[in-house]
């Protein structure tokens, strides 16, 4: 989560059309009484002539630790001639109030009074847009889809229309075991810090403990609902597509988690809608890697201009999706720019993709089915070469070379391409299987295999198989007997060479992503025509197209601050040979800063630990340790937590321990365990 600003690689720009003030904090009220912070850059001609604008409403706090990233692009956005309100969530920052859950109907309401409290401000033409990144583009989905008057248009970014199927706690209705605690300790650690006694007063402290005292541990609701009910449909768009009537900005990178969601939007959609897909990570393309960065910024006063200030700019004339597909390339941990080519569609689906089919043959991927059956590779410490689940576009996020993952599943290899060939879209994997026992997973990778004998992953999807028919309603495995599945891979954009080779992969296992059956499995795989893989092909690959090329990435200057501790990232894998315990030991240090605009000192260390011994999936274990400081030279807060889990045959086990001090002093030290019976996971 490292904010990178990428100074080589944009412009930046000082001469706006407008000037702006800046109000670093002001109180939105709410019905309830509980009050809201924000932070307001207004072009000072506002005031006169009102202004279009922008929303954006997450809850990372506004002074310090968003307030990098912040500065590069509201400032933009006033400066073009259009009011922005930066919003923290209801209990955290400055605001006031318990934040309980993400996305909770709460949340989706104070958005509500948020746009009333904007339409009544002088500076406001009562026409605003909502843009955000993560949790600002999942929430500006869901408001989006509350259909408030006031709200005409949204940018949403590396974000998703399926809390269930497409977030970091499922994927094929298998647990996330890589994200799911992460990410939950993360939110624990940030929603326990104080607000900023310059803001709030003397209340900081009261505020604080009762913020500490009553914020719970999300992953205890996250783990008692195992299945996709009620709790993951609310905030779920794609409940009803049609909810959503404004214009929709849909933007995302591939080496995101959170893709495949831009497709379903741009196929759903009913109103005007524009679909952007690059090579990023889990970032703003204008400074996302792996590049090349765009100018992103300037793309979204396009877009604004056209939804807020009514401008015919024929934005809206150019084709509706743009994808950038990769090509081929050696595996790295992380990359500093992927080369490859845009290509633009005016729908999609489109018919430019076609599927072409192989079927599994002994060792290798076959045009033509045969007869046979095959028993799958099953190893405990399969996946730790994965990379992360969602990277952000550190160093060390990426997938490594997967010859040795390879050997530990169920590997097929073509034979040598005499064509290159695109794939743009979702692989899609068909098996037909026998399984000995009632619940089990599989894991499918797709890489690609050069003529120098890498392997690169390109992309993968993962079933839990008793979400085979539902993730609602999860059945049995029928044990020993026939029956076939569908895994729909990762949407992805690449390019294989021709001389290359593709490879797909089978497992019961793959660990970290995904927490382990509770025994494990005996699955094979009956080699007949109903177990195939078909590849979305792009037929247009080399075509010459009309593309109005982006213009290059620029931003308004970064704020000042000092560094007092470098970042850095280490990321590791042990194997004890006596124990055969596996462990991956991922630690990154995000560095310290200071703001000198307002004094805050802030920074934060994460360690994660992943462990399992080959041959025992109850031996399953995460622990996430996290400290983050927040201050100034007179005050000084700092929050320590560990969070771990662990499962037997029938439940899983779940502590959080959070300690918070004030200078030296321990202010709140309290330890949360909690368990819940496993549900088909």
């Amino acid at each position: 989560m490292v904010f990178n600003v990428r100074e080589s690689t944009r412009s930046i720009k000082s001469d706006f059309p407008f000037e702006v003030e800046v109000t670093d904090h002001i109180w939105i009220p709410m019905s309830d009484g509980t009050r809201l912070s924000a932070k307001l850059w207004i072009p000072k001609e506002a005031y006169n002539n009102p202004v279009p604008v922008i929303l954006e409403y997450i809850p990372y706090r506004k002074n310090e630790f968003t307030a990098l990233r912040d500065s590069i692009r509201h400032p933009y956005f006033a400066g073009h001639g259009y009011a922005c309100v930066r919003v923290d969530i209801r209990g955290c920052g400055d605001s006031e109030g318990i934040l309980y859950d993400e996305y909770l109907k709460l949340e989706q309401d104070d958005a509500l009074e948020i746009l009333d409290w904007i339409t009544k401000q002088e500076w406001s033409t009562g026409s605003v847009g909502m843009i955000g990144k993560s949790w600002g583009g999942f929430n500006g989905l869901q408001v989006a889809a509350r259909q408030h008057p006031a709200l005409k248009t949204i940018i949403t970014l590396c974000s998703t229309d399926d809390r269930y199927a497409d977030d970091v706690h499922y994927k094929g209705g298998a647990l996330l075991a890589s994200d799911m605690l992460w990410w939950a300790s993360t939110m624990l650690v940030y929603n326990a810090r104080p607000a900023d006694p310059m803001h709030v007063g003397e209340k900081w402290r009261e505020n604080w403990l009762d913020r500490l005292k009553k914020t719970p541990p999300f992953v205890e609701e996250w783990m008692r609902h195992q299945r996709r009910d009620e709790f993951w449909k609310h905030g779920s768009v794609c409940e009803n597509y049609d909810d959503i009537k404004i214009p929709v900005y849909a933007v995302g990178g591939w080496a995101d988690g959170y893709t495949n969601a831009i497709f379903r939007l741009m196929k759903n959609l009913k109103g005007p809608k524009k679909g952007l897909i690059g090579p990023w990570a889990h970032e703003y393309p204008e400074v996302a890697v792996p590049g090349p960065q765009i100018g992103f910024l300037q793309e979204c006063i396009r877009w604004w201009d056209r939804w807020l200030k009514d401008e015919d700019n024929g934005i809206m004339d150019e084709p509706i999706f743009r994808a950038y597909i990769q090509d081929a390339v050696p595996p790295k941990t992380d990359y500093y720019t992927r080369p490859g080519e845009w290509i633009v569609e005016n729908s999609w689906p489109t018919q430019s993709v076609e599927n072409i089919t192989y079927y599994f043959g002994g060792q290798t991927l076959i045009e033509q089915p045969n007869n046979s059956i095959e028993q799958l590779k099953s190893h405990q410490q399969h996946g730790l070469y994965a990379g992360v689940f969602c990277p952000f576009g550190q160093e060390g996020d990426m997938a490594s070379d997967q010859n040795i993952e390879n050997g530990l599943s169920t590997t097929f290899t073509s034979e040598e391409l005499t064509d290159e060939f695109a794939i743009l879209g979702f692989p899609k994997v068909q098996l037909k299987l026998l399984c000995d026992k009632k619940q089990a997973n599989i894991a499918i990778r797709l890489s690609d295999l050069s003529p120098e004998g890498t392997s690169k992953l390109i992309t993968w999807g993962q079933l839990n198989l008793t979400h085979r028919n539902s993730d609602e309603f999860p059945e049995d495995v029928p044990v020993n007997q026939e029956f076939i599945v569908s895994i729909e891979l990762d949407a992805i954009g690449y390019k294989v060479p021709s001389g290359h080779k593709l490879q797909v992969s089978v497992s019961p296992t793959y660990w970290p992503h995904a927490w382990p059956s509770a025994e494990e499995a005996i699955i094979q795989i009956i080699k007949d025509k109903d177990s195939k893989i078909l590849l979305p092909v792009y037929t247009k690959l080399g075509e010459v197209q009309d593309i109005r090329p982006f213009e290059q990435p620029e931003t308004a200057e970064v704020m000042d601050r000092e560094i007092l501790r470098e970042a850095g990232r280490t990321r590791e894998i042990r194997h004890n040979t006596i124990t055969n315990e596996w462990i991956l030991d991922d630690f990154s240090d995000e560095g310290c800063r200071r703001l000198p605009y307002n004094g805050l000192e802030y920074g934060s260390e994460n360690h994660n630990v992943y462990k399992i011994i080959e041959g025992d999936p109850l031996s399953a274990y995460v622990q996430c340790d996290w400290k983050l400081t927040v201050g100034r030279k007179e005050w000084q807060t700092r929050l320590e937590s560990t969070s771990t889990m662990k499962s037997d045959e029938t439940r899983f086990y779940i502590t959080n321990h959070l300690k918070a001090f004030e200078g030296e002093e321990v202010v709140y030290d309290e330890l949360k365990t909690f368990e819940v019976e496993r549900d088909f996971v």
